[in-house]
């Protein structure tokens, strides 16, 4: 029977730290394991990642493309349709939409889209809105209220 305590680990697999510059008798004495001279011999000599020893290195020879801003607004986007079906009194936030898991997690800011119908009437508080939901919250009886995400206009596309 196999218990905790009779357990080993397979032979050859556990190896003896390599215990370097620790004289003749060691086997790694001298040199260290290091080689006899260059760069990576010397104490503080490394060689920084994607050097080429002074070639030019590929990720200067590559073209680059593209731009990716880091200032760019990340909206939460949740359809009228999808609203519609939320069953939730009050005000419909960014906050109630996390929580229910209609919008992720990472996402600052909200937007409504107008895809889909909705019949009854609904308060809802985002950052921004288009047009068509706007319209189709307003005629089904509900409120929009924009928040303006750190003091810039609100967006109504």
């Amino acid at each position: 029977m196999i218990t905790l305590d009779s357990l080993r680990p397979d032979p050859g697999s556990k190896r003896r730290k390599k215990r370097v510059g620790r004289g003749p008798g060691s086997g790694h004495g001298k040199t260290a394991c290091r080689g006899e001279n260059g760069q990576k011999s010397r104490s503080g000599g490394n060689i920084r990642p994607g050097f080429e020893g002074g070639q030019m290195p590929l990720y200067r020879k590559l073209p680059k493309r593209g731009f990716k801003n880091r200032f760019r607004k990340v909206y939460g986007v949740l359809n009228i349709g999808n609203l519609a079906e939320i069953r939730h009194e009050g005000v419909v936030d960014l906050a109630v939409l996390k929580a229910m898991g209609l919008v992720g997690k990472r996402n600052h800011l909200l937007k409504i889209l107008g895809d889909g119908e909705i019949q009854r009437p609904v308060t809802v508080r985002a950052h921004s809105i288009s047009k068509t939901a706007k319209n189709k919250i307003e005629t089904a009886g509900g409120r929009v209220e924009i928040v303006s995400d750190r003091g810039q206009e609100a967006n109504i596309v």
